[in-house]
């Protein structure tokens, strides 16, 4: 497959890059590897890691990442049968990315509540 020319200035529909942001800068999608940081868990250690995920918006969310290569599920031959996802060589690679965006939203957070309450303040004054 060609790679279509992309640029960090223009996010053109049809550019690969575009669509693969889409998929792991989402917010389920960083919070699922925060947790999984730390090893390998089971679908349910995941969910009660992410409180407010439905079911649904984690298989989907763990199927996306499995499809890009971001997590591995691995089959546990057990009675029944388990699994359990960890992050992949190469979804390691976004650990330290996320944790530096993580460390970002803690640190501006109160400069963004400022701006978030001025503006409020703006859109009540001419509302």
């Amino acid at each position: 497959m060609e790679m279509k020319e992309c640029s960090i200035k223009e996010f053109r529909a049809d550019c690969p890059c575009r669509g693969l942001f889409d998929q792991i800068a989402d917010k389920w999608s960083m919070m699922i590897l925060a947790v999984l940081a730390e090893g390998p868990l089971r679908f349910n250690a995941i969910k009660r890691g992410l409180e407010g995920i439905t079911q649904k918006a984690l298989t989907q969310t763990l199927r996306k990442l499995e499809r890009n290569g971001i997590i591995a599920r691995n089959v546990i031959a057990t009675s029944p049968v388990a699994v359990e996802y960890e992050i992949t060589p190469l979804g390691r690679t976004l650990i330290e990315p996320f944790k530096a965006l993580y460390y970002w939203t803690k640190e501006k957070m109160p400069e963004v509540e400022a701006a978030r309450a001025a503006f409020d303040e703006r859109m009540g004054e001419t509302a």
